[in-house]
């Protein structure tokens, strides 16, 4: 089965500034809760582009590291970018990020379409555990978004 993720946050910050931030995959680290011990395994350039290959390791488990293989598939710059899992712990991992310019700064639109695989056990495996844990690291990186692009205050 299909699972779907989406979330939306309006970044106050100019548009170019969010792009600079989140085209750099070395600040990814940054956006993953620390329990879950990533760290970037490739060295990426701090400018992505298409067709480039990020490998890294993540643990969901305590203890039970990951390896993941991220494709930035499509990018459009200060527009979007896309992530497509060629390996890693999912059957299917596609992530759309995109980004359009607002009144008080950048709304960022997170799409992230998934399957577990297993059949039935995945989708109760995503019922109880899986889509939690990403809601909770959705949640986290929107925190941290918020630390390092602060609401500016008028004067």
């Amino acid at each position: 089965m299909i699972h779907y993720l989406a979330r939306e946050q309006t970044i106050p910050a100019s548009i170019e500034q969010v792009w600079d931030y989140f085209s750099d995959p070395r600040n990814l680290d940054e956006l993953t809760p620390p329990d879950m011990r990533f760290r970037i395994l490739t060295d990426p350039l701090p400018r992505m582009y298409e067709g480039q290959i990020i490998e890294y390791r993540v643990e969901f488990l305590r203890g039970l590291p990951s390896l993941w293989l991220t494709e930035i598939a499509h990018v459009r710059e200060l527009r979007y970018f896309v992530d497509e899992q060629r390996t890693g712990p999912y059957q299917f991992w596609y992530h759309e990020h995109r980004f359009e310019p607002v009144a008080g700064g950048t709304r960022m639109n997170d799409q992230v379409t998934y399957s577990i695989g297993f059949g039935p056990l995945g989708d109760l495996l995503n019922a109880l555990w899986i889509g939690r844990r990403l809601q909770q690291v959705f949640d986290f990186r929107m925190e941290k978004i918020r630390q390092l692009f602060p609401e500016r205050r008028s004067a």
